[in-house]
């Protein structure tokens, strides 16, 4: 039994996480009409900065796991991304929604994104294993910490954040090219 469960936490998770960044968006776009009258608007961006701070840690927790105890599964390999670019994707749009994410910063780092996720397929197709990279960590921890700060509306070096998230997203996107091109 606990073998199993520790099988499928992995995948559990990463379902959690599309839970909570389908939660999160409704948070933001709805908040203002679904929370209590007496409750400050503020609490509506820290509500969606904490389940995108949770959904985040799923992400990292999913994939100790599923390393760790030997149970990748294919679910995980095509879906661990997957949510993991739903829960980006529903934070730029979120922040979009508030005004709080310059639009071509939200273009370049979702770009990357696309265009990164297209050359995989195109390297799988051709028999090529183009692997996660180093940098691709440290983007995500800028792109959470970016998201997070902004969505919360705390730290006004948010945005700052934003633009560093741009820049290691895009270098990050170059060592993949790279990484492709020398296989």
């Amino acid at each position: 039994m606990a073998l199993s469960f520790t099988r499928n936490l992995p995948n559990i998770l990463t379902i959690v996480r599309i839970i909570l960044a389908i939660i999160m968006l409704i948070i933001i776009i709805h908040g203002v009409d679904l929370k209590p009258f007496w409750l400050d608007c503020s609490w509506i961006n820290y509500a969606a900065s904490l389940i995108f701070c949770i959904a985040s840690l799923t992400d990292f927790f999913d994939g100790y796991i599923a390393r760790h105890y030997n149970v990748k599964t294919r679910f995980g390999e095509v879906f661990d991304p997957l949510a993991d670019k739903m829960l980006v994707l529903g934070g730029f749009i979120g922040l979009l929604i508030l005004d709080r994410a310059n639009p071509w910063a939200v273009f370049l780092i979702l770009s990357r994104e696309f265009f990164i996720t297209g050359l995989r397929v195109m390297a799988a197709s051709n028999g090529k294993n183009v692997a996660a990279r180093n940098l691709g960590k440290y983007k995500v921890g800028f792109q959470i910490a970016a998201i997070a700060f902004l969505l919360a509306d705390l730290f006004p070096g948010g945005m700052f954040l934003l633009w560093c998230a741009v820049f290691v997203t895009l270098y990050s996107g170059y060592d993949y090219i790279r990484a492709y091109y020398k296989e």
